[in-house]
């Protein structure tokens, strides 16, 4: 009596508590796949409490103050060297800033202007996005300033025999000397480049490749004088507490007078600096960079038709050699076999409702059509797990199912046949028998069929949506094709004569 074989699966991996939330795998992203994560990072980003986002962006504001510490020193007395490359070895001085966010995490303004992304896609609405930015703002802020009177303080300006603290002056008044639109295109220019930086660690998934990736675009954007609103948030304050509270000996010491920087002022750094720059990081990374990528792999995707896929495969069925068993088999077609798409769900319902529409009639997935009956999407209880882990298992209240559905989904016709379709979703006919561009058979087919079979993988959907001139006339299932092919292994066996083979099997 021939019976099954049970193999024994390998034990499961345990994932500790504190294993981050973030994928350990080491392959890079593709572009589009980057901006589904930036959408992803930056609607979490912008969904935090208000008392976890200011504390980031705290933290946000006294790293890049940091940063530019470091730039002061690297810079002082390094006349010698030229100026390109003294700005270069700043530059990369300041990279330090960028590389400690990356690793530590926080809120930096400049790259929270990229939850203009999920604002985009509908997820967040505009009133959201800017209280967001808001509390970034104020937050880097207020971590800047109080770096500020750390630094002066510690009386940091002393260094080198003053010449420390004349750079610092010199580097803040400077800031003040742009007329408006400059300042604005400087910071446009600024922004476009942390931007870039911050997209280009979505394609890594180690710190360390994160780290390396943000320095030369922070190295050129800091040594060519883009301007970067956090960092003169720190840089602009620094140079007025020199200014205001340096001693007497501190001026005689460097030979300059406090008079010498007398645009050092806070209203000045208002106008002169803080407004225009913060318009123009706006522009280069909300517009340019977030606007910009999500026009090319995301906008429209919703109101784009699903286009069927499965309908482009062959419809003869080209299995191993031998008939079936039952010969009529080959003439069931989808339509013989398809349920009503009875219970497919509206792109406008919020996930709770589809969760609730999935449960009460034990489904584990549903099409998603809109008023004209026309495909937009499936949406799986996968989807929905994945939304509850992003927002924390909070209670999301204005999410949809057309933000989380998939787009890119297979159709299969009425009219398409039964046993190419069960092919279709069990077997990789091309790892199967695999030949080469020219029709030749590969080396590894000398592996009998079974074998290769056992070794092949294949990721296929369960369900595939019935579409019909444009229109979702049904839907197929893996257990509905399962249940039209059961005839093929002959009469039915009664349970209790399956559950003696299994027990007669493990004895």
């Amino acid at each position: 009596m021939n019976h099954i074989q049970v193999e024994r699966l390998p034990t499961p991996k345990v994932v500790s508590s504190e294993t981050p939330k973030e994928s350990v795998s080491f392959a890079a992203l593709s572009p589009d796949q980057m901006t589904q994560y930036a959408e992803q990072y930056a609607y979490k980003k912008a969904t935090n409490t208000t008392a976890k986002t200011l504390s980031l962006a705290l933290s946000a504001g006294v790293f890049i103050g940091l940063a530019f510490v470091f730039y002061i020193t690297v810079t002082t007395g390094s006349a010698g060297v030229g100026w390109g490359v003294s700005r270069l070895l700043g530059g990369l001085a300041f990279s330090l800033g960028l590389v400690m966010l990356v690793v530590c995490g926080g809120e930096l303004f400049t790259s929270s202007v990229l939850s203009i992304i999920p604002r985009a896609n509908g997820q967040l609405n505009t009133r959201a996005m800017l209280a967001n930015w808001s509390k970034v703002y104020l937050g880097n802020f207020v971590g800047a300033l109080l770096l500020v009177l750390v630094v002066s303080g510690a009386k940091l300006y002393q260094l080198d025999h003053g010449q420390w603290g004349l750079n610092a002056l010199s580097i803040a008044q400077h800031k003040l000397e742009h007329g408006f639109m400059q300042a604005v295109m400087l910071g446009m220019l600024c922004n476009l480049l942390v931007c870039l930086a911050v997209w280009m660690t979505f394609s890594a998934k180690t710190s360390a490749a994160k780290a390396a990736l943000v320095i030369l675009p922070v190295a050129m954007f800091v040594s060519t004088g883009f301007e970067h609103v956090v960092a003169n948030m720190f840089m602009v304050p620094l140079g007025i507490a020199i200014k205001t509270w340096a001693e007497p000996s501190f001026w005689t010491q460097i030979g300059v007078q406090a008079s010498a920087f007398e645009h050092l002022t806070w209203a000045n750094f208002a106008s002169h600096n803080l407004l225009p720059v913060t318009i123009g990081n706006i522009i280069g990374g909300a517009v340019i960079v977030g606007l910009g990528y999500w026009s090319v792999y995301s906008r429209g995707s919703q109101l784009e038709p699903v286009r069927p896929k499965f309908s482009v495969l062959s419809n003869q069925y080209s299995g191993p050699v031998g008939e079936p068993t039952m010969q009529n088999l080959k003439t069931i077609t989808v339509a013989d076999i398809m349920s009503p798409a009875d219970n497919a769900l509206s792109p406008d319902m919020t996930i709770a409702s589809a969760c609730d529409a999935l449960l009460a009639q034990d489904l584990s997935g549903a099409v998603v059509v809109n008023e004209n009956n026309e495909l937009q999407g499936f949406v799986s209880e996968l989807e929905i797990l994945r939304k509850l882990w992003l927002e924390d298992y909070s209670k999301p209240s204005t999410t949809t199912v057309a933000s989380i559905m998939q787009k890119d989904i297979m159709t299969v016709a009425p009219n398409h046949n039964l046993l190419k379709l069960a092919e279709y979703m069990s077997v990789d006919v091309a790892q199967v028998y695999p030949v080469s561009e020219s029709g030749v058979l590969l080396s590894s087919t000398h592996q009998p069929l079974e074998e290769r079979l056992r070794n092949s993988s294949v990721y296929r959907p369960k369900v595939f949506p019935v579409v019909d001139g444009g229109k979702l006339v049904g839907v197929v299932t893996r257990h509905q094709v399962l249940k039209a092919l059961r005839p093929a292994l002959g009469a039915p066996v009664k349970l209790e004569e399956t559950k003696a083979e299994v027990a007669e099997s493990v004895a």
